[in-house]
């Protein structure tokens, strides 16, 4: 296989079975063949409908806000001293993360195939809330797996689920983390098939998921490719985004992705230290292997039994990765580096105090690499980072964490 990227052509990945090269594909138990064959017949049907399309962009610009806006970091770009950075503004969305782009997408699929009762699975909780957020909005019954783990830590958001009128079911089993919430939320699809439509909220899973939500996700990518000349000219030199699933960051690399004179880096979540064992860094630390339906970067140990996970990030706690990133890894269209937990939250921190910008966690990993690139390069440079969420769900987690390890972040005396 070729794995120069100088060679891929026009990039026109997955293949009609769902492959990105050889991940991705559909590995599922025969009781869930049915419902994704009707499912990928439905969005084939309807991903380049008029009237569908119409209906998603009204819904994201009037319901959501966007176009999200770019902005330019000045104050840390001086501090930095290096490239100019900047960021797609995808906290400022309703509900507070990317998450939302998705779910609308795949909620308007749900009320035009019948299905009244949504299921969905939760790591940090952002991909539940948006959930709840459209089912109320389109009337739809919401139902919302959650490890046990993440439930505790992410209070705020289980609350604003059931607000919204969504039951939330705490998920006892193995890590009690995002990679058990999805198995619950598995078993349930196969038993309600008839009337349940399972929006997945990252892009792994059987196909077509990771090819779907990647498509509804592209919005960002598409509107920093219109925005990004009004600002400076051209497109930038370095595109980067935090990877747990990989949906913010599919997001906003694949309409970049035939432009190849542009970078583009995923940061994992590096925990206490790749060699530590305690981490979530799949594609960095993982072999290729199946799990919930398809083909792609696994940490597992010799015997393909999954390991467990750690960051300080409920979002980037999962042991996989999507199949389309195992293919821009192996292609090396994508570069994928990693960031450790204090890395993330000291950069957490240096964001609420340069800019005013309080991000999600799983952004900060982003954010942290973004600045240490930064200062390698030269100020004509530019690094575009996809601030994915905002950080009010995480006060909790970055509170304990600093009472763990002050005096790291305190405020200097004056």
């Amino acid at each position: 296989m070729d794995h120069n990227p100088a060679h891929l052509g026009m990039y026109n990945f997955p293949d009609a079975s769902g492959h990105f090269g050889p991940y991705g594909g559909s590995f599922v138990s025969e009781t869930l063949t049915h419902a994704l064959e009707e499912l990928k017949a439905e969005y084939a049907h309807y991903q380049n409908d008029p009237e569908f399309l119409r209906e998603f962009h009204h819904e994201l610009k009037y319901f959501v806000g966007r176009p999200s806006p770019i902005y330019h970091a000045r104050r840390w770009s001086s501090e930095t001293g290096g490239a100019q950075i900047f960021f797609k503004r995808e906290d400022l969305n309703h509900t507070g993360a990317h998450k939302i782009n998705n779910v609308i997408g795949q909620a308007l699929l749900a009320r035009r195939m019948g299905k009244p009762r949504v299921i969905a699975e939760t790591g940090a909780g952002q991909h539940g809330v948006a959930t709840a957020t459209i089912c109320a909005r389109f009337g739809l019954e919401c139902v919302v797996y959650m490890g046990s783990e993440d439930v505790k830590r992410q209070v705020q958001n289980v609350y604003r689920m059931q607000l919204l009128g969504a039951t939330v079911v705490p998920v006892e089993s193995g890590s009690k983390t995002l990679k058990d919430a999805l198995n619950e939320a598995m078993r349930d699809w196969v038993t309600n098939v008839e009337n349940t439509f399972y929006i997945i909220g990252t892009v792994a899973g059987p196909h077509p998921y990771p090819m779907m939500v990647r498509d509804f996700q592209s919005v960002i990518g598409n509107e920093c490719i219109e925005q990004m000349p009004d600002l400076t000219g051209r497109q930038p030199d370095y595109v980067l985004a935090c990877i747990g699933g990989g949906s913010n960051a599919m997001g906003i690399f694949h309409p970049y992705i035939n432009y190849p004179e542009v970078k583009l880096i995923g940061v994992e979540a590096a925990g206490e230290g790749v060699d530590t064992g305690r981490h979530s860094a799949s594609l960095g630390g993982g072999i290729p292997g199946v799990l919930h339906g398809n083909r792609t970067y696994l940490l597992q140990d010799a015997n393909g039994q999954i390991m467990e996970t750690h960051s300080v990030s409920a979002g980037l706690d999962y042991p996989g990765v999507g199949p389309e990133h195992a293919w821009l890894k192996d292609s090396h269209r994508a570069e994928y580096v990693s960031v450790t937990d204090a890395e993330a939250i000291k950069a957490f921190h240096d964001c609420c105090r340069i800019e005013g910008i309080i991000p999600a966690l799983e952004s900060a990993h982003a954010i942290a690499y973004a600045i240490t690139l930064a200062k390698t390069l030269p100020k004509d440079k530019t690094i575009l980072i996809n601030l994915s969420g905002r950080g009010d769900k995480d006060m909790h987690t970055v509170a304990e964490y600093d009472k763990e390890h002050a005096p790291l972040h305190a405020q200097p005396k004056h």
